[in-house]
């Protein structure tokens, strides 16, 4: 079982589990979680390596939780190994609100979701954002793909628990791309058929007046 029930069970969690009903099913899963990080899983690595987004969640020092959505080409995030991600931070509004919250919390919450395949991955680890200019050899390797843009920062989050959620009401969504690709048998088809129309409109008009009556 993850450790992500381990560390995601607090007191307060434990005791509205409690008032629910849900106290002893969610009290076997703590009760069988790993006590120290476990490595990602092949498939999911293989989940986060496959998107083209993901959201990072901090906390700033007056308590309050910030949410933040990083985005980029698919790969962009990168599996460093089994306990590490990494990936390029690039420019964006300059108000650089998750890099100061890591800087007094380094503790952050990843949710890494997959609506055309009805999927989802939560994530808990400690972050590190530094400058790119620190770690060129670091740079080098998180390059391609990448997100575009001007890269400021490199951040790695080593990896504390993760755990899948379920699929439940998550609504299926596809981005351009995997339209394009799902619909390009069809699009293949359609052009063929409408080569195929054409020279049967040409072979007609071919044929004498006369013969067509």
């Amino acid at each position: 079982m993850s450790r992500y029930d381990l560390l995601a069970s607090t007191p307060s969690v434990r005791r509205v589990q409690q008032e629910f009903g849900s106290a002893a099913a969610a009290g076997r899963r703590v009760r069988e979680s790993a006590a120290e990080p476990e490595p990602l899983t092949d498939s999911a690595a293989a989940f986060i390596r496959g998107l083209d987004g993901f959201l990072v969640g901090t906390v700033n020092e007056n308590g309050w939780p910030y949410l933040q959505y990083r985005g980029g080409p698919p790969g962009f995030v990168h599996v460093l190994d089994g306990h590490t991600l990494g990936y390029l931070d690039v420019r964006g509004n300059r108000q650089y609100l998750t890099t100061g919250n890591l800087r007094a919390d380094d503790r952050v919450s990843l949710f890494f979701l997959d609506q055309a395949r009805q999927a989802r991955l939560k994530l808990f680890g400690r972050a590190t954002a530094v400058p790119a200019d620190r770690h060129p050899e670091l740079v080098a390797r998180l390059a391609s793909p990448r997100t575009d843009g001007r890269v400021e920062q490199v951040v790695t989050v080593r990896v504390e628990a993760f755990a899948w959620n379920c699929p439940n009401h998550i609504t299926p969504r596809f981005t351009a791309a995997e339209l394009d690709h799902a619909l390009a048998p069809v699009q293949e088809r359609l052009a063929r058929l409408e080569a195929e129309n054409a020279a049967l409109r040409a072979q007609l008009a071919a044929v004498p007046t006369d013969l067509k009556d």
